[in-house]
């Protein structure tokens, strides 16, 4: 092999060596990152699941309103049919709604773990 041959696979190999190496940090990174969370597994399900459900919830509860103040109950399918106006007006109000009530919610799921954390912090100081 001639010298110039050599001396580029060299170089190709400390390229890849040295991207092998910076996707490995990446990794560690990634990987401490996790470790120091202090979310448990049932944080983290707090956190996910109790907005998406009271969004849901919110959501429901707002459309049995409108439905009612509407009066839906007992119309035939032909009396159901609203404008396309009336159909704007409910999905803006109803995505407010639960966008709102989500929001709320997710703060709340967020205090409430970061609660047990400082609990949990207190009683590991005390003993």
């Amino acid at each position: 092999m001639t010298q110039e041959r050599e001396s580029d696979l060299t170089d190709t190999a400390d390229r890849l060596t040295a991207q092998f190496d910076s996707v490995n940090a990446k990794v560690d990174d990634m990987r401490s990152d996790i470790e120091s969370d202090p979310d448990s597994f049932s944080d983290k399900i707090i956190k996910l699941a109790l907005p998406a459900l009271t969004g849901m919830l919110a959501g429901q509860i707002f459309k049995m309103i409108w439905n009612k103040q509407r009066g839906k109950d007992g119309l035939d399918d032909e009396e159901r049919q609203e404008g396309f106006f009336m159909s704007l007006v409910f999905a803006a109000l109803s995505a407010a709604v639960t966008a709102v009530v989500s929001q709320l919610s997710d703060r709340g799921s967020k205090a409430f773990v970061d609660h047990r954390h400082n609990k949990a912090a207190k009683r590991q100081r005390q003993s």
